[in-house]
């Protein structure tokens, strides 16, 4: 007889066991299925281990610098790639284990296989069709395993995985996705990015650091094509002076293989093709939603490009199967799909108050250096879309603490409702402008105006303070500049 549950997550990245945390907290009898590891791709393949790179990258980047800071070292560092590998795969580690731990504390069950609903209510657990990438090893103890489980409400956290172009696919020898550009067993020599997004910028800038040969084709007019065009032509202009070779407006028409490295046809605008040759490609063209193999065509479940629709607040067309994160679209990101996962639980236990979500208020962050943070409306989008506006802007060159740091490039931009003083937009490069976007996005959630936020002490010295100044600035009112 099949195990009965009131809620069945399945997939365990952080939408997926966030989900499941609180649908323990609420009371809900609740399980979680997973095929490769907890956490998911987030934890083990992308947000956490990237950013351990990326640490290694700005350690090794600091000391190469030391004589700015009046210090002297002996020698030029240098990067070990085994180890700085093997750091960034510990920290995964320690997290995997982390979430683990959770699931016991909370009373979920973690079911390991791979599931399919066989029908509204139900789903029937088998082994993985595929194998894993980074396999569980020992696999938890006290999880179940295959058979036939039912609950009331399932919901879909399947994620996403790296899109593919034809005739482009990787091979993971030559042509790599972000599972082999994190962990190399040497760093080549040259390097080619086929896409400027987070995942390919935040690459290009860790190998770059590393002393790689960088090169980054985009096929849109700007680097990062989400953010504000005036921040992403900052971000370029730093990329390229650490050394990185940008050419935007320019596609990959076919790539050649050779023994050891590749031949890149890239085309530009103007009909030109210029092959490119590097040791190694990363493809970093987008993602697509994990919707094989779930059962969900037979069930008539509506897709749209590959993604799952939802209604906003997880439910999809059919009655008991809801979507969260990744595979249930864009924006493709961990603090959205855990943030969706908490609507979606909390609607199905009838909490009080719960809201759909808005899209429009959850932040972007690219960790390559610099740094780049956004939320809201860029510039070009709240013209297009007729607001009268007030934009105030305020440059890290002009902040003693920007200044104190060695990290005096960089700028803070934001944009308000010229009617009614709503801060609708704000945007920022350079240093750890991924730690200060949340200001702005409490504001703007707390439908915040101009007057308030100049009203707002900010400490003295900090970096915080140009967001203040930036606002100022809107008003004609900066005090700093």
């Amino acid at each position: 007889m099949a195990e009965n549950y009131d809620v069945i997550v399945v997939g365990s990245g952080p939408g997926g066991y966030v989900t499941a945390i609180r649908s323990a907290q609420l009371g809900l009898k609740t399980a979680i299925v997973e095929r490769e590891h907890l956490g998911g791709i987030c934890l083990n393949w992308g947000c956490i281990p990237t950013k351990a790179l990326l640490r290694s990258a700005e350690i090794l980047d600091h000391a190469n610098h030391a004589k700015n800071y009046g210090l002297t070292l002996e020698g030029k560092m240098t990067a070990n790639v085994k180890d700085v590998v093997a750091r960034s795969r510990g920290v995964s580690a320690r997290l995997n284990g982390g979430v683990a731990f959770l699931m016991k504390k909370n009373k979920v069950d973690v079911i390991w296989g791979e599931a399919k609903l066989t029908k509204p209510g139900e789903i029937v657990v088998g082994a993985p069709s595929k194998p894993a990438v980074q396999p569980q090893n020992p696999v938890p103890k006290g999880v179940k395993g295959e058979g036939t489980y039912t609950a009331k409400h399932i919901i879909v956290a399947t994620g996403a995985r790296p899109r593919a172009l034809p005739g482009i696919e990787p091979d993971g020898k030559l042509i790599w996705t972000y599972f082999e550009a994190m962990k190399p067993e040497e760093f080549p020599k040259s390097l080619l990015v086929m896409g400027s997004g987070a995942i390919g910028i935040e690459f290009a800038s860790f190998y770059r650091s590393m002393g790689v040969d960088v090169t980054v084709v985009e096929l849109l007019p700007q680097i990062m094509p989400v953010e504000d065009a005036e921040i992403s032509a900052l971000a370029r202009k730093q990329l390229e002076k650490r050394g990185l070779k940008i050419i935007t407006d320019a596609k990959v028409t076919k790539v050649e293989k050779g023994a050891n490295d590749v031949t890149a046809h890239v085309e530009t605008k103007d009909g030109k093709v210029t092959p490119i040759k590097a040791d190694r490609l990363i493809s970093a063209v987008g993602v697509q939603g994990n919707i094989e193999n779930l059962g969900l065509e037979a069930l008539g479940v509506k897709t749209d490009r590959g993604c799952i629709v939802t209604d906003g607040y997880g439910k999809t067309n059919v009655a008991g199967i809801y979507a969260i994160g990744d595979v249930a679209g864009p924006p493709m990101l961990a603090h959205k799909a855990e943030h969706e996962g908490v609507i979606c639980i909390e609607k199905i236990a009838g909490v009080p108050g719960v809201h759909a979500l808005d899209k429009g208020k959850i932040p972007g962050c690219t960790y390559c250096d610099p740094q780049v943070a956004s939320v809201g409306l860029t510039e070009a989008k709240a013209k297009e879309l007729g607001r009268d506006i007030r934009v105030g802007r305020y440059s890290f060159g002009a902040n003693g603490k920007a200044i104190a740091l060695g990290e005096d490039q960089g700028l803070i931009k934001t944009i308000f409702d010229k009617k009614t003083g709503e801060l609708i937009g704000a945007h920022m490069v350079g240093a750890e402008v991924t730690e200060l976007i949340q200001g702005f996005v409490v504001a703007m959630n707390l439908e915040t105006t101009e007057e308030e936020l100049v009203h707002t002490v900010f400490p003295h010295p900090t970096l915080s303070e140009m967001m203040k100044e930036s606002v100022l600035d809107a008003y004609g009112r900066v005090l700093n500049a």
